[in-house]
């Protein structure tokens, strides 16, 4: 045992224990810095060779005694290296045991010595634990959780699984000689970086990789040939087999948390992925044990290294402003009497339920990341139908939320200080299902929805608590206002959340009612069998139910429902469903009623064409469409006024091909953009020129590099190339005449070499709406959502 206690014991020498280490070697006090492995910065040692190490967030400013820039792994190692040569560090000394709280603690080494300090931090990190996959043939030969060099391998067909920095930045190197697919279980790459994520999206438009995102591995198994893998995966398109040399699977790692709670550091959650509860000290609830870097969820080098020599601060009792103090300040000083961070951070923890489950360092990224409204009484935060997707808190005061019923009715259901909303916008992606407006005093948070996503994946206890409140809503606005807040958990209990593959089928026609369903996300169609054809007979979206219809009736299934898009349905116990209806007349009688209007509606739409027409359309993919344009042919004279209409709107390009495409009977789908819910064109745009308004129209900007990675991705064909040179402007009686098409290009138009992706973008800021539509003579072109198919 050392006679004399060191000041500070600091565990892991990666870049958070590197930054501490000098800290404490600057204020001049004895510490001591021990590592496990056999030289420091044990990590960034396993990083692939020559890997760009990122310094983000970019608009955190380093305030950290270590060296850190941007650059490859080898120069950050180099730097590091420097730095160390005058510490104080032990290699290959493990911590095995720790013990007391300030000022005395002991330290257990793994050869059995003892050391003594007056405080301890842990910077440990978590890559000793990487998550694996979790199924079937997950220890497979050539299914590996770490990739040292990326060079080692050429020629192969490789499948990484994970989303984070790891999974892109391994996907980017092994992709310069290999073919490589990026499998990504969120349905964007929230999780990464924004330079990992600029790097993915020029590597996936140069078509050096692949990606798959909404997709999470199902098995893998031993295959025969040259590649010995086969591995099974669910996307939103349904299973895709892929035939690989090897799975390198990058899902990040969990902290040893039986080392950790024999430590006496308690956690915020059972989850596994549960960080340890921190104040903003970065101190444990024992006296002197501290916390930073991964360990505390903070994966980031910047963040690890600015934690490192503020944590030395705070244990040394001097003052501290934390790198992010400008940021927050500049977000927190517009509610009013707030001139503090700290009591800004105070009243926001307080007053958002939502955020119980945060440690305070996740609570000051949630507002660092977010923006903050002070808005008058009666001002629109957003209308029914926009198409914005950012999250909404609610900090004081309160706002009334308008949902229009089915019947033309406005119900007014107002929300006070504590609650969220806009959660159906960022889980769906659907229009806005209602408008929100401010009341006295509103002072709202809101959050962008990648900002959102990432926590929701980061924080278990945040999405439980959505979750369950967003749960809530749809069950009141679904069976009315007179069920008590008793009466629902009852009903929600043991919930089932399930993500749904286009064409996946929830129950067949003739099955035995299990449960109710409720659409979270996507859509579904109802369809039954009739002279051997599948007729569809009702097509339900986001934010309704199926499968009461046999609840009611205790019979079986009339019918079979089947997603129509990509989707999330919330599935309900059928006995929890009957109960309901024993204890609530109101909802009783209003669930018969619904089944009655229900019962007539299928009746309808099962005789004629009416069932066929609906499954041409779904066949069609319009199911997840938002705006779709359709022809009446029995009215269409073939005139192409509508091609020339929009051609005259777009500076000659004309955004439809009104012969193109598919035809029922009558109806004809041409081929223009449906302004899908989940835009795939939009998902892998280099310049990020694919935007939605708030009104719903998918656009593409003058910031189009003409790469056409938005065409490969678009299922139906409806983007195209053009030349940017804007065509002649023909005059009305040119119009009329079908005239014009002749006519020259104006010398000071640009050069005709440069090509632009132009798509339909529903005339967007043209007065008077679809120029496609107003120029048809007869009326046979117009526009509609899915959800008013059943009018046709």
């Amino acid at each position: 045992m050392t006679d004399t206690p060191y000041r500070i014991a600091i565990v892991g020498a990666g870049p958070a224990g590197l930054a501490a280490a000098l800290a404490a070697a600057r204020h001049g006090v004895s510490y001591v810095l021990l590592e496990s492995g056999p030289e420091i910065a044990q990590t960034l040692r396993r990083f692939a060779r020559r890997k760009p190490v990122m310094a983000e967030p970019a608009a955190l400013p380093l305030r950290s005694p270590l060296p850190f820039v941007a650059a490859e792994r080898e120069a950050v190692l180099a730097q590091w290296e420097d730095a160390a040569a005058s510490l104080h560090v032990r290699t290959e000394c493990r911590v095995t045991g720790i013990e007391g709280r300030r000022p005395n603690f002991r330290l257990t080494l793994g050869h059995g010595e003892i050391l003594q300090a007056e405080a301890v931090v842990l910077a440990i990190g978590v890559q000793g634990n990487p998550r694996h996959l979790g199924v079937e043939g997950e220890a497979l030969p050539g299914v590996q959780y770490q990739l040292d060099d990326p060079d080692e391998y050429r020629d192969e067909t490789i499948v990484v699984v994970g989303g984070g920095d790891a999974g892109v930045e391994n996907a980017l190197a092994l992709a310069r000689h290999n073919r490589v697919v990026l499998l990504n279980r969120q349905e964007e790459f929230s999780s990464c970086g924004e330079a990992n994520l600029a790097r993915l999206k020029d590597a996936v438009t140069a078509r050096q990789m692949e990606t798959r995102v909404s997709t999470t591995v199902s098995r893998v198994d031993a295959a025969e040939g040259p590649a010995p893998l086969r591995l099974t995966a669910q996307t939103p398109q349904g299973e895709e087999t892929f035939v690989c040399h090897r799975v390198i699977a990058r899902l990040g790692a969990t902290p040893p948390r039986p080392l950790l709670e024999r430590f006496g550091i308690r956690f915020a959650s059972n989850e596994a992925n549960a960080l340890p509860q921190l104040d903003d000290r970065y101190e444990t609830a024992i006296a002197g044990l501290h916390v930073i870097g991964a360990l505390a969820g903070y994966p980031l080098i910047k963040q690890a290294a600015n934690q490192g020599a503020e944590v030395v601060a705070h244990i040394l009792g001097r003052p501290v402003v934390p790198a992010d103090e400008e940021l927050l300040l500049a977000r927190l000083s517009s509610i009013p009497t707030v001139t503090k961070v700290e009591d800004g951070l105070a009243r926001v923890r307080f007053a958002l339920p939502l955020l119980a489950s945060l440690s305070a360092l996740q609570v000051r990224e949630f507002v660092r990341d977010s923006e903050i409204h002070v808005l008058r009484p009666g001002e629109i935060i957003f209308k029914r139908n926009d198409y914005s997707n950012s999250f909404h808190s609610l900090l004081s005061g309160s706002v009334q939320v308008h949902v229009e019923r089915d019947d033309g009715s406005t119900a007014v259901f107002p929300l006070g200080a504590g609650d969220f909303f806009g959660e159906l916008g960022l889980l769906s992606g659907r229009r806005r299902s209602a408008t929100v407006v401010a009341g006295e005093a509103c002072v709202v948070i809101e959050t962008p929805r990648r900002a959102m996503l990432r926590l929701l994946d980061a924080a278990p206890g945040v999405q439980r608590h959505l979750d369950t409140v967003s749960l809530k809503r749809v069950v009141r606005n679904c069976y009315g206002p007179s069920l008590s807040d008793e009466q629902i958990d009852a009903f929600i209990g043991d919930a089932l959340i399930k993500r749904v593959a286009a064409g996946e089928v929830l129950f067949r026609e003739g099955e035995a009612p299990d449960a109710l369903y409720l659409i979270r996300r996507g859509s579904v169609t109802v369809s039954r069998r009739q002279n051997g054809r599948d007729i569809v007979l009702a097509y339900v979206s986001a934010g309704n139910y199926v499968g009461e219809m046999a609840l009611v009736s205790d019979s079986p299934r009339s019918a079979t429902v089947t997603a129509a898009a990509p989707g999330e349905v919330v599935i309900l116990e059928a006995r929890r469903f009957k109960k309901l209806l024993e204890q609530n007349a109101e909802v009783r009688s209003t669930i018969a009623t619904r089944f009655l209007d229900r019962l007539r509606d299928n009746e309808a739409s099962g005789r004629g064409k009416r069932g066929e027409m609906m499954q041409f359309l779904v066949d069609q993919g319009v199911g997840e469409a938002t705006d779709v344009l359709l022809i009446d042919y029995q009215r269409c004279i073939r005139c192409d006024n509508c091609e020339r209409a929009c051609a005259d709107a777009h500076d000659g390009h004309s955004r439809l091909r009104r012969a193109a495409g598919q035809t029922f009977q009558n109806l004809h789908l041409p081929a223009s953009c449906r302004h899908c819910e989940h835009p795939r064109c939009m998902k892998d745009c280099p310049p990020d020129a694919i935007h939605r308004s708030s009104q719903g129209e998918i656009f593409i900007t003058d910031s189009c590099i003409g790469c056409g990675n938005c065409g490969s991705h678009c299922p139906y064909g409806v983007i195209q190339m053009a030349d940017t040179a804007p065509a002649p402007r023909r005059s009305l009686w040119q119009l009329i005449a079908g005239r014009g098409n002749d006519l020259k290009p104006a010398d000071d138009c640009p050069s005709l070499s440069a090509r632009h992706a132009v798509k339909c973008d529903m005339c967007r800021g043209i007065i008077g709406g679809a120029a496609c539509v107003r120029a048809c003579p007869t009326g046979a072109a117009f526009r509609l959502s899915p959800e008013e198919f059943l009018a046709l």
